[in-house]
């Protein structure tokens, strides 16, 4: 069943995560959620992320999940843009593609 989650990026501008290879390059609402949707839906990312770790083979394949139907939609909202993402990616599995997205610079604000 899927999960609606409410994601806010407070300051978009510093919504990058730690590795550039992997983090955020969008510029407003649209872009944010077209590439959080894509992270969801595709395993772009993990393998992205993957290829930069020591051992990649050793990677336990079940964190690269994805859910092809999962939708993110954005909104400019003041300074800060708001997320709401519907994935039956468990919330474990999307918190780790936002760090990778976003680093810290994002607040889980709902869960419905």
């Amino acid at each position: 069943m899927p999960v609606h989650y409410s994601i806010s990026l407070p300051d978009p501008s510093a919504a990058r995560g730690p590795d550039p290879r992997l983090s955020f390059t969008a510029n407003g609402a649209e872009a944010f959620a077209e590439q959080l949707q894509d992270a969801l839906r595709t395993p772009a990312l993990f393998e992205r992320w993957r290829a930069t770790q020591d051992d990649p083979d050793e990677v336990d394949p079940s964190l690269g999940a994805t859910d092809p139907a999962a939708t993110v939609s954005g909104q400019q909202a003041d300074l800060r843009i708001d997320l709401v993402a519907v994935t039956a990616l468990s919330g474990d599995l999307l918190k780790q593609r936002l760090r990778w997205l976003a680093g810290s610079h994002w607040e889980l604000r709902d869960v419905r």
